[in-house]
C-alpha cells in the first residue's frame, strides 16, 4: 500500500520511534516519530469525521508550528490535498484561494480567525490538541495531488500549482543527495513561512523523509534565530536571501560547530552575503527553485560558490535543464535563453487552468520564464525574468546584473532595478535603493558606470525606507512599476 508522504511518518515511527521528529518552539513540545505518527492518525480521524476523503482539499491558514505540519500529513493520510494559505494576504485574496481551490475545510489558528470570517466551510482549530482517534490510511498513487501551492502572485492573481506525492518524494531525494547530503541525524529550523514551497520543500519535508529533526518557529527574529541554531545543534539550514542578509547585520554570531551546510534560495542571493558567510568558514550554497518544480531545480555546490559567484549552479540529480531560444532551440554557451526543465519534480499543472498549464508545459518541458546563460562547464547564471528584462535604446539590460553591482556600494542596504517608460529610449533603468547611511543618488549612478556599461547603469535613483517584498522575501517589482511608471507590467515590447 502506498500512503504517499504520510507513509514517511508511519515508516519512520517503526524504524526510529524514539528519534525526535518535530520541536515546536512556541509550545516547547518535542515529538518523537512514534508520537508524530499517533498525532497524525488522531487528527486525520477528526478530518474524516467532517467528511474529508480522497481528493478533498483542506486549507491550512496559520503561523509556522508543529501542528501545521501534522495537519499536512493528516490530509495526506486520508488521500486529501493540503492547500497552504498565505496568512499575509488580504481577506479578499484568502477568499480567492479558498474558492479557487474548492477547499471543503479550513484549518486555521486563532490569530487569523478574522481571515476566515464569512466562510461557509467547517472551521477547525489548527492548534487544538489531537484526540485519541485513529483512521485507516487511504492508498494514494504517486501521481495523485498532495499539495496545491499557490504561487506568490508577483505577476498577478495567484495560481494553484498542483504538486503530487511523487513530486515531493523526488524533490526530497534531490535534496538528500545534494551538497554534503541530508541524513537521519540532521537538524534544521523551519523559519521561512511553511505556506511557501521553499521552507516546505528545501528543508522541512526532506529532513522528515530522511528521519531528521525539524525545529519549528512561528516567526523569524535574527538574534533569536542564531541563538536557537546554537541551542538545537542545527546541522543544515535553508533561508531566503533577505533572512541571510539580516544575519550579516548582527554584531556577532554564536559558535555553530554543528552546522555542516547552509543553503540560500527563493531569490538571487547578493554576492556580498555569500562572501560574508564563506569568510566565516561556512559551507554556504545557493539553489534555484520554483513552486512548479517542488521546488529544487538548480544547485551551486560550496566548492563552486566563489569561483562561480552569481551562478545558480547546475541541475539537481534528477532534473534536466536547457536554455532555449524563442523558437525552442538550444542556445550556445554565453547566449541568453529561457530556462526550461524536465523531471519527476515538475508539477502536474495549474489547478483548474488547462490553458495556463498547456502554456507552461510544452513538449514535456516546463518553461520557467527565467532567462539565463550557460558557461562551458554547464553552470547557469540567471539574468532575469523574461518580463523584467529592460530594453533601452535597443540594448537588453538584465536587472539582476545591475542589482549585484549596486549591492557592493557601501551605502546601499537593499536595491531593486526596474525599467520605466522613456519617450526617447523606450525604457530607462531605474534603481530603487534602501540606504545604509548617507547616500548620494548621483554618486550611486557614477559607481555603477565605473563597473558596467553606461546603458546598463541607472539613469535615475529613488531612495526609499524599504522595498516591497512578499512573505517569502521576493521583490515585488510589479509594485515598483506601478509606483514609478504608472503600470504593473513592463513597457510593451
Amino acid at each position: 500500500m502506498d500512503g504517499g508522504i504520510a507513509d514517511w511518518v508511519a515508516r519512520r515511527a517503526v524504524r526510529r520511534p524514539d528519534a525526535t521528529a518535530l520541536v515546536d518552539v512556541a509550545t516547547g513540545a518535542r515529538h518523537t516519530y512514534a508520537a508524530l505518527d499517533r498525532r497524525v492518525g488522531a487528527r486525520a480521524a477528526a478530518l474524516a469525521g467532517l467528511g474529508v476523503g480522497p481528493g478533498d482539499r483542506v486549507a491550512l491558514l496559520g503561523e509556522n508550528s508543529a501542528a501545521y505540519l501534522e495537519w499536512l500529513f493528516d490530509a495526506a493520510r486520508l488521500g486529501a490535498v493540503s492547500v497552504p494559505v498565505n496568512h499575509r494576504l488580504a481577506p479578499a485574496e484568502v477568499a480567492h484561494v479558498l474558492t479557487d481551490s474548492g477547499a471543503s475545510v479550513l484549518v486555521h489558528s486563532a490569530a487569523f480567525a478574522s481571515l476566515a470570517d464569512g466562510t461557509d466551510r467547517p472551521l477547525v482549530d489548527l492548534g487544538a490538541e489531537p484526540g485519541d482517534g485513529t483512521v485507516t490510511p487511504q492508498p494514494v498513487g504517486g501521481d495523485d495531488p498532495c499539495v496545491i501551492m499557490y504561487t506568490s502572485g508577483t505577476t498577478g492573481v495567484p495560481k494553484g500549482a498542483v504538486l503530487t506525492h511523487d513530486n515531493m518524494l523526488w524533490n526530497a531525494i534531490n535534496m538528500v543527495t545534494a551538497g554534503p547530503g541530508i541524513g537521519g541525524t540532521d537538524v534544521t529550523i523551519a523559519a521561512a513561512p511553511l505556506f511557501h514551497i521553499g521552507a516546505l520543500g528545501l528543508s522541512t519535508l526532506p529532513l522528515l523523509y530522511a528521519g531528521g529533526t525539524v525545529v519549528v518557529v512561528p516567526s523569524f527574529d535574527p538574534a533569536a534565530f542564531v541563538d536557537l541554531m546554537a541551542r538545537e545543534g542545527v546541522t543544515t539550514q535553508f533561508l531566503v536571501p533577505a533572512m541571510w542578509a539580516a544575519l550579516t547585520r548582527l554584531p556577532a554570531l554564536p559558535p555553530l560547530p554543528a552546522l555542516r551546510w547552509a543553503i540560500s534560495g527563493g531569490a538571487p542571493c547578493p554576492v556580498t552575503v555569500i562572501e560574508h558567510f564563506t569568510r566565516l568558514g561556512w559551507t554556504f550554497t545557493e539553489g534555484f527553485g520554483m513552486t512548479e518544480l517542488s521546488p529544487a531545480a538548480l544547485f551551486l555546490d560550496a566548492a563552486d560558490v566563489l569561483t562561480h559567484a552569481g551562478s545558480v549552479g547546475r541541475p539537481f540529480l534528477h532534473v534536466d535543464a536547457r536554455l532555449v531560444s524563442e523558437a525552442g532551440e538550444d542556445v550556445g554557451v554565453g547566449e541568453v535563453g529561457e530556462l526550461v526543465l524536465r523531471g519527476p519534480t515538475v508539477f502536474a499543472g495549474y489547478w483548474n487552468r488547462p490553458e495556463a498549464t498547456a502554456e507552461a508545459i510544452r513538449g514535456g518541458w516546463f518553461h520557467s520564464g527565467d532567462l539565463g546563460v550557460r558557461d562551458a562547464e554547464g553552470f547557469v547564471t540567471l539574468v532575469d525574468r523574461k518580463k523584467d528584462m529592460i530594453i533601452t535604446g535597443g540594448e537588453n539590460v538584465y536587472p539582476v546584473e545591475v542589482e549585484q553591482v549596486l549591492h557592493r556600494h557601501p551605502a546601499v542596504a537593499d536595491v531593486a532595478v526596474v525599467g520605466v517608460g522613456d519617450p526617447q529610449w523606450g525604457e530607462t533603468v531605474l534603481a530603487v535603493v534602501v540606504p545604509d547611511g548617507a547616500l548620494d543618488p548621483a554618486e550611486v549612478i557614477a559607481f555603477a558606470r565605473e563597473r558596467i556599461a553606461h546603458f546598463k547603469a541607472p539613469r535615475r535613483v529613488e531612495v526609499v525606507d524599504e522595498l516591497p517584498r512578499n512573505a517569502t522575501g521576493k521583490l515585488l517589482k510589479r509594485v515598483l512599476r506601478e509606483r514609478y511608471a504608472g503600470q504593473a507590467e513592463a513597457v510593451a515590447r
